[in-house]
C-alpha cells in the first residue's frame, strides 16, 4: 500500500519560510520522479515543483521560481520543498506524489497559510 506523508506546514505571515516534507512508503521512491503541488480553495490542484528520480533536474512553475527550492533524500525516501518569501497567494493544501500524479497515490497535504 502506498503512503505519501506530508508535513511541515503552519500559518506563516508574508514574506516568511516553510519547510516541507514528504515521506513515502510502498514505492521504490529512488527511481521516481517526485513533485509537489497545491490546491487553493476553489482551484485545481497545481503542479509547484518536481524533481528527477536522482535529483539532478528540477523543474519550478513560473511563479514559484527564486523563492522555492525542491529536493529529496532517496535513503529516507523523502522530498522536500523549502519556500521562502511566501505570499498570501500561496495558501493552498500542500500535496507530494509522483510525476506523472497517480490517483490513489494522494495522501492527506498539508496546510499552508500566509497571513498578509
Amino acid at each position: 500500500q502506498v503512503q505519501l506523508v506530508e508535513s511541515g506546514g503552519g500559518l506563516v505571515q508574508a514574506g516568511g519560510s516553510l519547510r516541507l516534507s514528504c515521506v513515502a512508503s510502498g514505492i521504490i521512491f529512488r527511481i521516481n520522479t517526485m513533485g509537489w503541488y497545491r490546491q487553493a480553495p476553489g482551484k485545481q490542484r497545481e503542479m509547484v515543483a518536481s524533481i528527477s528520480s536522482s535529483g539532478s533536474t528540477n523543474y519550478y512553475a513560473d511563479s514559484k521560481k527564486g523563492r522555492f527550492t525542491i529536493s529529496r533524500d532517496n535513503a529516507k525516501n523523502t522530498v522536500y520543498l523549502q519556500m521562502n518569501s511566501l505570499k498570501p497567494e500561496d495558501t493552498a493544501i500542500y500535496y507530494c506524489n509522483t510525476v506523472p500524479s497517480r490517483p490513489t497515490y494522494w495522501g492527506q497535504g498539508t496546510q499552508v497559510t500566509v497571513s498578509s
